[in-house]
This record gives C-alpha cells, sequence and structure tokens, in this order.
C-alpha cells in the first residue's frame, strides 16, 4: 500500500485522532519502544500501517 501525500493539516488530523485511539486502549499496529501515544502514531503513520482515508474536494453544483 502506497502512502498518500498528505498536506500538515491533513496529517495533523490523522495523527492527533489515532493518538486519542492508542491512549484509549486501542491495539498498536506496529512494533514500538514508544510509550507516548502521539510518537506511535507517528511511527505508524510513516510505517503506512494507518488505515485512514482522507477525502477531499467539493461538488459544488
Amino acid at each position: 500500500m502506497q502512502q498518500e501525500h498528505h498536506n500538515r493539516y491533513e496529517k495533523a488530523r490523522i495523527l492527533g485522532a489515532r493518538a486519542l485511539q492508542v491512549s484509549y486502549g486501542a491495539p498498536v499496529l506496529i512494533e514500538s519502544e514508544q510509550t507516548q501515544p502521539i510518537l506511535i502514531a507517528a511511527e505508524e503513520y510513516d510505517a503506512d500501517a494507518l488505515p485512514f482515508t482522507v477525502k477531499r474536494g467539493y461538488d459544488r453544483k
């Protein structure tokens, strides 16, 4: 699975959402020595292990 190119706002939203999930006990998707949820989320993002989809654009008719 190839990682999409996300802008900094999309990346921040993805990492924040995933860090919240991890902090509430969601299973970690990669092996990591990190203990802080935001750092775990960043490692998962870099490993392309997050199943998030970003929808862009609006249909203005």
